[in-house]
């Protein structure tokens, strides 16, 4: 039986490079996502990938999703929030709602997707929970209020999550991404900017990958990435 990989949040960039690698290592991966064009594209193109169509910072589609991929795929051995959403501004001009939807995203479907999938890990005794963070897990710049605050309860929710499933043999990682992503939009705002200036998805997702195969002797938790001429 195959091993089970679900990744939410599966974008153009980092998402899609999670589903490849783990694909290639011979897991079944879940996709979730909104965007149902993407996922039915990847889904064309990856053989041992499945789309979900999924709104994560909504509950009952979150459960009723996650019910459907135990039923067809199985319990997933590794589970990857990489949903994210992120509207910036100051405390002066962001919306209280905009917030209060970040958080949603965020944080709140990290505490779902822990609670629906990890009492059967732990009774299983094994598994991986990682999720894909950023620099505003750590600080609030100005034009952050409404994401920053978010990100870093969303770390400190994993970090809480970790303490208390690494006893029951369950892996929980937080991956802080210091960089500017590879993406079309991102070459498109910063058109004079070296290659090596943006963080590739695919090594994202290698990272990722061994994070969560790490031996039970050597686990890491805060786990972080930039380029190498990232200034920090």
């Amino acid at each position: 039986m195959k091993k089970v990989c679900l990744v939410t949040g599966v974008g153009p960039g980092t998402g899609t490079q999670l589903v490849r690698r783990f694909a290639e290592d011979g897991y079944h991966v879940a996709m979730l996502s909104r965007n149902e064009e993407r996922l039915k594209a990847l889904e064309q193109k990856i053989d041992t990938a499945t789309a979900y169509v999924c709104d994560v910072s909504d509950l009952p589609s979150l459960t009723s999703t996650i019910d459907t991929v135990k039923t067809q795929l199985g319990l997933p051995d590794v589970v990857i929030h990489n949903a994210v959403g992120g509207v910036f501004g100051d405390f002066l001009q962001v919306e209280a709602k905009v917030l209060e939807e970040n958080f949603q995203v965020n944080t709140m479907a990290l505490l779902h997707l822990s609670q629906l999938l990890a009492p059967e890990m732990i009774a299983r005794g094994s598994g991986a929970i990682l999720c894909t963070g950023n620099t505003s897990a750590y600080r609030g710049k100005a034009h952050f209020a409404g994401f920053a605050p978010t990100k870093a309860a969303q770390r400190i929710l994993a970090e809480s999550i970790a303490r208390r499933l690494g006893p029951e043999g369950i892996h929980v990682a937080y991956v802080l991404i210091d960089a500017v992503i590879d993406v079309p939009w991102a070459r498109k705002a910063y058109p004079d900017a070296e290659d090596d200036f943006f963080c590739k998805p695919v090594d994202i997702a290698n990272e990722c990958f061994r994070v969560v195969h790490q031996p039970k002797s050597s686990w890491s938790f805060n786990v972080e990435i930039r380029p190498y001429c990232e200034n920090w």
